[in-house]
């Protein structure tokens, strides 16, 4: 029975992850961009989280940890990118 739910869990994120790359995509602006990217790190912990559950494996704890940090990282890369653009500082010879 819970492996029932879980499967459809999955399939739902899965349609859940299709329609924010959607917006990744098609995104109006650059911060709706942003914030899909987020949701799809959310998106993708939570799938990693119910497969781990549906296989009743804790070896993906990690892979969970590291795609939380990478999106973290990312989402505050992509912030500061729009605040300020990217300043490439030249060396004087």
């Amino acid at each position: 029975m819970i492996d029932n739910i879980l499967v459809c869990a999955l399939i739902l994120l899965i349609l859940s992850i299709l329609a924010t790359i959607y917006r990744l995509v098609k995104g109006p602006s650059t911060p709706d961009r942003i914030q899909a990217l987020d949701a799809l790190g959310i998106n993708m912990i939570s799938g990693v989280a119910i497969f781990s559950v549906l296989l009743r494996n804790t070896g993906f704890f990690e892979v969970i940890l590291l795609i939380g940090i990478l999106s973290f990282i990312g989402t505050i890369a992509f912030a500061r990118f729009i605040e300020r653009g990217v300043v490439i500082e030249r060396k004087s010879d």
